[in-house]
């Protein structure tokens, strides 16, 4: 019994030294205890992160193709206009098809250059009072947080810039020649799809989408961690 005492006290002693190890490994904050960093560092981080991905990957979606090239993103037709596409192409007219498909996603490029600036002001007036929870989450976690804070409000900002959007870039004339086309075709049953409201939803989704994109990344490689904020913070869910 004497020597079962002797070795459990060897080992409670040496994983009190280990433990103890860890703790001492931690970065002190000036107020001492938590994580070894400030809820104000943590916050600042985790906007830089989202504003990062908003500099680096949202911005490639305003460019040129920046929806139709970029597979992540791509808008395809709604289901009751993929039965379109798909009689288009039968008869022939797979031109307009296609040029149909690149409008809507003209669209979508056109509304996230006008809406960026809205995005932006939006991340800056987060708070985040679980910014731990948020940090020590998954590899999209603040990302999903501020779609679950913004979504709703974007979407109002973001639609009436994808109909103004449809005009500018000529979807809307483009889709009432291929709507006009297809409801002449015999036996075909006619239809008027409401395309703003899916490009709007299909538009944001691909702006978080390229934010999760940044944050992953700079969750998952140290590369990515461009600032020494960035580095210090994510530094503690490694």
């Amino acid at each position: 019994m004497k020597k079962i005492f002797i070795v459990l006290t060897a080992f409670l002693l040496f994983s009190c030294a280990e433990l103890q190890q860890v703790v001492n490994s931690l970065p002190q904050t000036t107020t001492g205890g938590g994580f070894g960093i400030s809820n104000i560092d943590i916050a600042n981080g985790l906007r830089q992160a989202l504003d990062k991905g908003i500099d680096k990957q949202v911005a490639k979606l305003t460019l040129k193709d920046g929806f139709y090239r970029n597979q992540l993103v791509k808008i395809l037709l709604p289901q009751e206009l993929q039965k379109v596409d798909k009689t288009l192409r039968d008869i022939g007219l797979g031109s307009l098809a296609d040029e149909g498909l690149k409008a809507i996603n003209r669209a979508a490029e056109d509304a996230v250059k006008e809406a960026t600036p809205i995005f932006v002001n939006a991340v800056k007036q987060i708070t985040f009072a679980d910014a731990k929870q948020i940090l020590l989450g998954k590899d999209d976690s603040a990302t999903r947080y501020l779609t679950g804070k913004t979504q709703s409000q974007l979407y109002q900002k973001f639609n009436p810039v994808i109909n103004k959007s449809f005009s500018k870039v000529g979807a809307d004339k483009i889709w009432s020649n291929i709507i006009t086309k297809y409801n002449t075709i015999p036996f075909t049953k006619k239809i008027n799809p409401d395309l703003t409201d899916y490009v709007t939803q299909q538009a944001l989704k691909g702006v978080y989408t390229m934010i999760a994109v940044e944050e992953k990344d700079i969750r998952t490689k140290f590369s990515s961690r461009t600032t020494d904020l960035l580095r210090k913070v994510f530094a503690l869910q490694d």
